[in-house]
């Protein structure tokens, strides 16, 4: 039975963790440029395209990825980077609109990448795999394990720049990334079977091994490295 986190069956409204790592486990990200560069291709798919219209991005190479916009199909509620690989935390609008992302995303950085380095071939490990999120405490959850990294570690920079941590604390706001949704679970504390929490950032510094088990499937099948 192939694994359920690359079953390409994605449905309508859906929320999925969507991750990819080099291959071999090869670093992916070798400077900041490099990261930088992924989250503006991310920001180019996702911002508003009346954002791109009116040159919010100031961009020109923007422009010609308006035909390629998925701001109506996805929405990005967390991502991470890490040297090897990378997470997101999406939610699916319309039927594909994860494989189009995935797919524009990974192929866009991959011609950046081997053109800088000058190399020939895959970057990537096969193809994406993205997990169905199925509930309320495993998305909350998600979200906590993403911040932290795919190994779990609970010392974390507040300010990383490769991750979505300070959209989540308002240390930075952008139309393509959306935290909301998960931080009105803290502002109402409307599912106390997850917890009565005071913010979003206690959340996040209180990872538990009650945590790690909701969590089991996807970090057993990850194994990515740091």
């Amino acid at each position: 039975m192939p694994s359920r986190n690359i079953i390409k069956a994605y449905i309508k409204g859906g929320y999925y963790h969507a991750y990819n790592r080099g291959i071999d486990k090869r670093s992916i990200f070798l400077d900041k440029q490099d990261c930088s560069v992924f989250l503006h291709y991310l920001k180019l798919y996702l911002s508003p395209i009346e954002e791109i219209k009116k040159g919010v991005l100031e961009d020109k190479v923007g422009m010609r990825f308006l035909n390629l916009n998925l701001s109506e199909e996805i929405e990005l509620l967390s991502f991470a980077l890490m040297p090897n690989h990378f997470h997101l935390l999406l939610k699916q609008n319309i039927e594909d609109g994860i494989t189009k992302l995935l797919k524009r995303l990974t192929t866009a950085y991959v011609m950046y990448f081997n053109k800088k380095y000058n190399r020939l071939g895959p970057l990537f490990q096969n193809i994406f795999k993205a997990c169905l999120v199925e509930t309320d405490a495993y998305l909350l959850h998600l979200s906590r394990y993403i911040h932290l990294n795919a190994s779990g570690i609970k010392s974390i920079i507040k300010f990383a720049e490769f991750s979505s941590y300070p959209y989540y604390l308002g240390n930075k706001q952008a139309s393509w990334v959306k935290p909301q949704e998960i931080l009105d679970y803290f502002i109402s504390a409307r599912d106390r079977t997850i917890g009565d929490l005071s913010s979003y950032e206690s959340f996040v510094n209180d990872m538990n091994q009650g945590s790690k088990e909701i969590l089991r499937d996807t970090i057993l099948e990850e194994n990515c490295s740091e």
